[in-house]
């Protein structure tokens, strides 16, 4: 993980052991994008999913488990959020990009942050670089990153696991 304050970005990368079409996939239909992508103690729902550039992906996340129910209580926030991403690149199996919406910090102008993904070959699996906007300010970068990192994690477990879409 790498947070450039020069650019304002944080980059993760991960390898695993598999194909760029099946990170694609787990990466871009409902069935896969709940399999792994909520952090540890949430859970994901999509409501929409339309892969285009423009189009719109929005999903709802809940905290589950205790210590997340805990912390969200704790903070402020509510148990479930919808979120909503934009489309901006859509190049199969190579590029993902989109706009996240941040619309649910307490006491904080909503406002768009820009996510890019890209997937390569690499050896005998696949390398996936996450580029992400920095938050306004470096306590929500890092909840971000952590976020983001841990949901990386899950996406190599259900890779590991043989789930999700084949």
């Amino acid at each position: 993980m790498t947070i450039s304050p020069e650019t304002k970005t944080v980059r993760i990368e991960r390898t695993y052991a598999t194909t760029p079409e099946h990170v694609w996939r787990l990466w871009t239909t409902g069935e896969g994008i709940e399999s792994w992508w909520s952090p540890d103690g949430f859970t994901v729902v999509v409501g929409k999913l339309d892969l285009r550039p423009g189009g719109e992906l929005s999903y709802t996340m809940t905290a589950t488990a205790p210590e997340q129910i805990a912390f969200m209580e704790g903070a402020g926030l509510p148990l479930s959020t919808e979120s909503r991403k934009t489309f901006v690149d859509v190049e199969k199996p190579a590029r993902l990009s989109y706009t996240s919406l941040a619309d649910f910090i307490p006491g904080v102008e909503p406002y768009d942050f820009l996510t890019v993904v890209e997937i390569r070959p690499e050896g005998d699996g696949v390398r996936v670089t996450m580029t992400m906007d920095a938050m306004h300010d470096e306590e929500w970068t890092q909840r971000l990153t952590a976020g983001r990192a841990n949901e990386l994690d899950n996406l190599g477990r259900v890779i590991d696991a043989g789930e999700g879409p084949a």
